[in-house]
């Protein structure tokens, strides 16, 4: 005899046992599922090397009694996806899952279910564009995506990130003066960004125009709320004045972006241009990375 109980059956001492005890696990190895009656209470695992949909089906396909739970947990590399059937509603995040996460879906009300994670932690983010490329750190694997060109980025799943973007390097100017251009400003570090899609603006370097010394790099962008400001128009030629180096690990080699050039202008991202009459800086860059 498997829950949901019907009126007038007998319980057994194995029907209680198993109650009691610890919950079964529902294995399943395949990229598409709809819950059903006999899933609840037990441990609904999915393992797949490839994504997995698992359907929360209607009040009208499903009986659903009154509080039933449906712990769920993903176990292969592919992620699992919790979907709603049309007219049901699922509340709390995430409902995209990685490998080791998991959670259970609470039934409210009909038609209207809540996600608890099993971790009460922060998530890490998900991108779905394709990886530029993976590193660990701490033990801990990530994917990056490195933008040098403007583009779209695709957040499915919000939550935690590692964030670099820095804007476009100003025109550099000499010529006997003690001008010269200066690495771009950026944004660094670990954000809580939210799902959506992104337009990333990667800025240039500052104009040449003709008897203006230095020209501002362009500003880097994601969105609205991630800008690496262009490079400021010029600085002393003295290494003192220079930006800092900005040393980098965010995809796990150290990598130098927005140093102030007094001789030449290097392949740097969001570098000044060099110590002589208007000459370009470098463009900005964004670089993205998450938890995998």
């Amino acid at each position: 005899m498997a829950y949901p109980f019907a009126a007038a059956e007998v319980l057994t001492a194995v029907d209680l046992n198993a109650m009691i005890g610890a919950p079964t696990q529902n294995a399943q190895t395949g990229t598409t599922y709809t819950f059903g009656l006999a899933d609840a209470g037990k441990v609904n695992t999915f393992d797949n090397a490839s994504p997995v949909t698992a359907t929360l089906p209607a009040q009208a396909t499903v009986s659903w009694p009154a509080n039933t739970v449906l712990p769920v947990l993903c176990l292969g590399a592919g992620t699992v996806t919790i979907t709603a059937a049309a007219g049901v509603t699922i509340n709390g995040t995430p409902l995209t899952l990685a490998t080791s996460k998991g959670g259970s879906l609470v039934r409210t009300a009909s038609n209207v279910w809540t996600f608890i994670p099993f971790s009460g932690g922060v998530e890490a983010a998900n991108f779905t564009n394709t990886a530029t490329g993976t590193y660990t750190e701490d033990g801990i694997d990530y994917k990056y995506i490195t933008f040098t060109g403007s583009g779209s980025l695709v957040i499915d799943r919000a939550g935690e990130c590692k964030l670099l973007v820095l804007g476009g390097g100003c025109t550099g100017y000499s010529a006997g003066s003690t001008w010269a251009g200066k690495g771009g400003y950026s944004v660094r570090g670990t954000w809580q960004i939210t799902a959506a899609t992104y337009t990333v603006t990667i800025g240039g370097p500052g104009a040449v125009t003709a008897n203006i010394l230095t020209q501002s790099g362009n500003d880097t962008s994601i969105g609205t709320t991630f800008i690496g400001f262009g490079g400021g128009a010029g600085g002393t030629l003295s290494a003192g004045s220079k930006p800092s180096n900005f040393n980098d690990d965010i995809t796990g080699t150290s990598i130098t972006y927005a140093e102030g050039a007094v001789v030449s202008v290097t392949a740097n991202r969001g570098q000044g241009g060099q110590q002589a009459l208007n000459t370009l800086g470098s463009e900005g860059v964004v670089v993205v990375a998450v938890k995998v």
